[in-house]
């Protein structure tokens, strides 16, 4: 079952058709196609990836009065490694291509640094020429969005702002601009929004954007619900899954450090990355041994 991070970005993209064109331009340089509208079009890729596997969002960019494709855009969104990203998001962009006829992009969203450093990696098709590498929004990427005027142009834009950077400093004042844009949305998506924004502030900032809402807050939106209910108990399992992760990482690392050996980039994220509880009590052994850090990598050692 998707979490409700990855649910929640994905509506982001569906809610604003031209914000996967706007982060393409505005945060990573890219260049966009004048367009006169932004739809979102069917990702069932089924002809020839299994339906699991559809892509989380299509924008196509449509261009004058004809509403020819100008682009389209794969949106992705990335929470954790999957090793089949690698084999199926060109199976997306090729697909894609196919189907609308037009140049195609894909656009990775993340709102973890490592994930966004894992996502960004080329991918080598074995075809000669023809390497594809995503184009990755992760939470550097993302605009700190605090002042009032923007979010209300651009709620969505605010929303993915306190998912990248809500735990932050700027948390508080996210959360406050949010609020000037919540008066102009409709009931469902300002429920929702509210839900994904408070959920995503630091403690401070969540006590005090819930006294601005008057106190009493609870999960209004359908989407909300559905998953929160179900989510809860989940969340604190994964929560504590989690934090053992991020700790036997820290500690391979530190170790491995503490020894004087140099921890090549790759190394780390690949430890960073680890979802193995198992592999990463193994490189917690071997890093006492090794005598060069790749060698924790290796597949032989015990």
């Amino acid at each position: 079952m998707p979490s409700v991070t990855h649910e929640a970005l994905v509506e982001l993209f569906k809610n604003r058709p031209r914000l996967a064109a706007e982060m393409l331009q505005d945060a990573l340089g890219q260049p966009v196609p004048a367009f006169t509208e932004a739809r979102v079009e069917s990702s069932d890729l089924a002809e020839v990836v299994p339906s699991e596997r559809r892509a989380d969002a299509i924008v196509v960019l449509l261009a004058s009065e004809q509403q020819r494709p100008a682009m389209a855009i794969v949106v992705e969104v990335q929470l954790g490694v999957d090793r089949d990203k690698p084999y199926v998001w060109p199976v997306y962009v090729t697909q894609t291509r196919a189907r609308h006829r037009c140049p195609t992009r894909l656009l990775v969203v993340t709102i973890d640094a490592a994930m966004a450093r894992w996502s960004a990696r080329p991918i080598d098709t074995g075809h000669p020429g023809w390497t594809l590498t995503p184009l990755v929004l992760g939470p550097e990427g993302v605009p700190v969005v605090t002042d009032a005027e923007q979010a209300k142009a651009a709620p969505e834009v605010v929303v993915l702002s306190a998912m990248a950077h809500g735990e932050g400093e700027a948390g508080e004042a996210i959360g406050v601009a949010f609020l000037a844009a919540a008066a102009g949305l409709d009931e469902e998506r300002r429920a929702l929004y509210a839900d994904v924004v408070l959920s995503s502030l630091n403690a401070a900032a969540r006590r005090t954007l819930e006294a601005m809402m008057k106190s009493g807050y609870q999960y209004q939106s359908e989407f909300a619900r559905s998953y929160v209910a179900q989510g809860k108990q989940e969340g604190r399992e994964e929560g504590v899954r989690e934090g053992t992760l991020k700790t036997k990482a820290h500690d391979v690392l530190a170790f491995l450090e503490a020894r004087g050996l140099e921890v090549p980039a790759d190394v780390q994220e690949r430890v960073l990355a680890s979802t193995d509880i198992a592999e990463l009590d193994r490189w917690i052994r071997r890093a006492a041994v090794v005598s060069d850090a790749r060698e924790l990598l290796a597949t032989n050692g015990s």
